[in-house]
This record gives C-alpha cells, sequence and structure tokens, in this order.
C-alpha cells in the first residue's frame, strides 16, 4: 500500500523556498536598522529603512494572500468558501488594522 502524506498543503506550498529566502532578507534589513540606531545614525536614513522593511512584509503578505486565494478558498468546498472567506477578510483586516 501507498503512503500518503499527511501533512496539509497550503496556497504558499509551491514557492516555500522563495518566501523563507524572503523573509530572511526582510530579517537581515531589520538587524542593519537595529545596527543604523546603535550607530547613532541619521534619522531619516532609518526611517527610509523602516519604510523598505514594511514594504517587504507588505509584499510577503499580499503573496500569501494571493495563494490562499487561489489553493485554499478555490479548493473549498462549495459549502466551505463563505467561511474561508470570512475567515481571510478577518484576517486582512487585522493585517490592515481595520477590523
Amino acid at each position: 500500500m501507498a503512503a500518503t502524506s499527511t501533512t496539509p498543503t497550503h496556497g504558499y506550498s509551491a514557492d516555500k523556498d522563495a518566501l523563507l529566502k524572503r523573509l530572511n532578507r526582510i530579517e537581515g534589513q531589520v538587524r542593519g536598522i537595529a545596527r543604523m540606531v546603535d550607530e547613532n545614525r541619521y534619522c531619516v536614513d532609518i526611517l527610509t529603512q523602516i519604510g523598505a522593511v514594511q514594504a517587504a512584509v507588505e509584499k510577503v503578505a499580499l503573496g500569501l494572500v494571493d495563494g490562499h486565494v487561489r489553493h485554499c478558498m478555490a479548493a473549498a468546498k462549495p459549502g466551505e468558501r463563505d467561511d474561508k472567506a470570512t475567515e481571510l477578510m478577518a484576517a486582512v483586516g487585522r493585517l490592515l488594522k481595520t477590523a
């Protein structure tokens, strides 16, 4: 009998390596900002780097939303789609801090 995997797949599974690489780059950027603060760098330069980190994190979030819609919601049974949509919108609301 063939073994089947019980690990669920997610919308980001196909791009997991790229996602982890991007998150590691973001982590490095944050460490760089901490160094800038430690070195008493100019405030505007630090704010510029914070903006770059925010943009990078938002791009990761948008990719996760896209993967969720295309994989998790698309694969949901018709009776589960409304629940999946509600769950996604709540998560996006928390992300945008509007919920």
